[in-house]
């Protein structure tokens, strides 16, 4: 199986649209209640659906870039806000968070080798490196 697309559930369809297209997705489908985009960068979709009262705070949506500090830098000159500086973290990965308009919690990150292979790592034969 391959994750491929996630749903979040949004007040205003425009506003987060514009937000979106802001960070630099591509618009797939576009109706009154429901966009679709594309990553920008791979082949990942998720969508916006407009609904009574948006659902936050249960998840963390995670953007990979090889340049956390130059990406963020981009974004706030678009007027993004961020809640956090770039950090490196002690999981080895360097980070910074921000809402999107309804309050959905992303993290701009880079783990390079370590997203997928930290000296932690659960080994094939089920050990923890």
């Amino acid at each position: 199986m391959k994750l491929n697309q996630f749903t979040l559930d949004v007040g205003d369809i425009a506003r987060s649209k514009s937000f979106y297209l802001k960070l630099g997705f591509r618009l797939l489908v576009d109706s009154a209640h429901y966009c679709r985009f594309l990553a920008p960068d791979g082949d990942t979709t998720f969508s916006i659906h407009v609904a009574d009262a948006a659902i936050t705070g249960g998840a963390t949506l995670y953007l990979e870039t090889p340049d956390v500090d130059a990406e963020k830098t981009r974004l706030e000159a678009l007027g993004v806000k961020f809640d956090t500086e770039a950090r490196d973290e002690s999981w080895l990965w360097r980070e910074t968070t921000f809402r999107d308009p309804d309050g959905h919690r992303w993290k701009l990150y880079h783990a390079g080798k370590n997203r997928i292979d930290p000296p932690w790592r659960i080994t094939p034969d089920g050990a923890q490196s």
